[in-house]
């Protein structure tokens, strides 16, 4: 019986998933690999997918956050963690860490290993559980995330969102009275972190330790913050290399993508339509209207998010569409005023270069209901168009960061909010619109459900 799913959190790691997601379906009791990616700026993504794992990007920096929401995605009552950036798991890596749980001889499942170093293992996580809870003293790696259990009980414990993760998850699954079994994996090989990474990791195991002795304060999240940054101007930097590419094609997404708004079917699946059709007849400032339209997603889990996106039928022909767009050598990707909780599942399913879009704002993967509008869609020392929020203004944004002029760009929309992109980039497309002035300021108007005749025009 296929009952079990591997999830893999993923943070650059484009050079060992391949053999990771390879080594996970050698199990016969494997129905699904899911990646859940921490906006990776390498090919990691694009090279899971082609593995045969599905992908999605995590809405929160850290592990952990990706563990959590991998856990979102899977109906499997057994559940795999592996961690990505080891070569030399076994080829039944899977077999060993389910085999107690396909028994009945435990619930939860942690793996040991001979490794080249453990520094943070036996410098603080040992030395706490020692005297904080010295039942525990016996696992040989109690900070392993090459882990398995019933889905059932993960759902009843807190993953911390960085390094505490896999600390956290042993406490609450004790605390839980969990039958806890651990297996051997052999001997594996990973990337030694640096000193200062594991002061980091030293600082976040006491705390995940010392919050389930206490109950202290959430951690400080200054230090996830500082990644966060880092991680924008490396991204920023790969983008500003890419002189050679130097045609985009830009999508918006409800509507054109996707045969319907993201937002009006998430109302009908929620139930806030009444709400909904309020806010937009009667706030008219669009910055505004962004921000109280989220505001009916507070509560909604990052999970149930995507399971309305799945729910919108895709343009039939757009993922063939974007492959022989890369092959003749586009750019391609999405501006949308929806949400880039939304727009990065499209892009990591078809393989597109990046999606600019409002970061809707998560707490432990759950909405809360605010969000975050980039700076990007508004006016900048020279705007495009003139108005201080517009989508011209994210085209400008990709123009310069991709070294790319406008006259090279096409731009695909259907709606209003697409006029200005429209007008603005070299050829602008109407598709399948009701709007009489998006139609008279495009270059061409496909008034079918379909990309194909866009290939004529590259």
């Amino acid at each position: 019986m296929n009952n079990v799913t591997v999830i893999i959190p993923t943070l650059n790691e484009e050079a060992t998933i391949a053999n990771v997601i390879r080594k996970a379906q050698n199990c016969a009791h494997v129905r699904e690999v899911i990646v859940i990616d921490d906006q990776s700026y390498d090919n990691t993504v694009d090279v899971a997918m082609l593995s045969g794992a599905t992908a999605f990007t995590s809405t929160q920096l850290g592990k952990g956050a990706s563990m959590r929401e991998g856990l979102m995605m899977t109906q499997s009552d057994i559940v795999v963690f592996l961690d990505a950036d080891i070569p030399t798991y076994p080829e039944n890596v899977v077999d060993i860490l389910v085999e107690p749980l396909l028994k009945n001889e435990a619930d939860f499942v942690k793996s040991y290993f001979d490794r080249q170093a453990g520094r943070v293992t036996e410098l603080v996580a040992k030395p706490l559980l020692s005297i904080l809870f010295p039942a525990l003293t016996h696992f040989k790696q109690p900070l392993s995330g090459i882990i398995a259990g019933r889905k059932s009980f993960f759902e009843k414990i807190n993953f911390e969102n960085d390094y505490g993760v896999d600390i956290g998850i042993l406490l609450d699954m004790h605390r839980l009275e969990t039958r806890i079994a651990e297996v051997s994996i052999g001997t594996v090989e990973n990337k030694m972190k640096p000193w200062q990474e594991l002061g980091k990791m030293s600082r976040e195991v006491t705390k995940a330790i010392l919050a389930r002795t206490n109950q202290i304060t959430e951690p400080s999240l200054e230090n996830l913050e500082n990644i966060n940054v880092i991680r924008r101007e490396m991204t920023d930097a790969i983008k500003e290399s890419m002189v050679g590419l130097r045609k985009m094609v830009v999508f918006d997404m409800d509507n054109t993508i996707l045969r319907a708004g993201f937002i009006h079917t998430a109302a009908d699946a929620f139930g806030f339509k009444k709400e909904l059709w309020q806010i937009v007849a009667e706030q008219t400032n669009p910055v505004v209207r962004t921000k109280q339209i989220a505001q009916l997603l507070h509560g909604k889990t990052f999970g149930e998010i995507i399971e309305v996106v799945k729910s919108i039928p895709v343009v039939a022909d757009f993922g063939e569409i974007v492959a022989e767009l890369k092959q003749k050598g586009f750019i391609t990707g999405i501006i949308s005023d929806s949400y880039t909780c939304v727009t990065n599942h499209l892009k990591n399913l078809f393989g597109l270069d990046f999606t600019l879009a409002n970061e809707l704002e998560f707490s432990r993967s759950v909405a809360t209901g605010q969000v975050k509008i980039p700076s990007y869609f508004f006016k900048r020392t020279t705007s495009h168009c003139g108005h201080d929020f517009c989508k011209t203004n994210a085209l400008s944004y990709l123009s310069e960061i991709y070294h790319v002029g406008f006259e090279n760009i096409m731009a695909i929309g259907d709606g209003e909010n697409d006029i200005c992109m429209i007008r603005k980039s070299g050829i602008g497309v109407s598709f399948c619109t009701k709007n009489q002035i998006l139609e008279n300021s495009a270059d061409v108007v496909l008034s079918k459900p379909y990309f194909r005749p866009i290939l004529k025009l590259v």
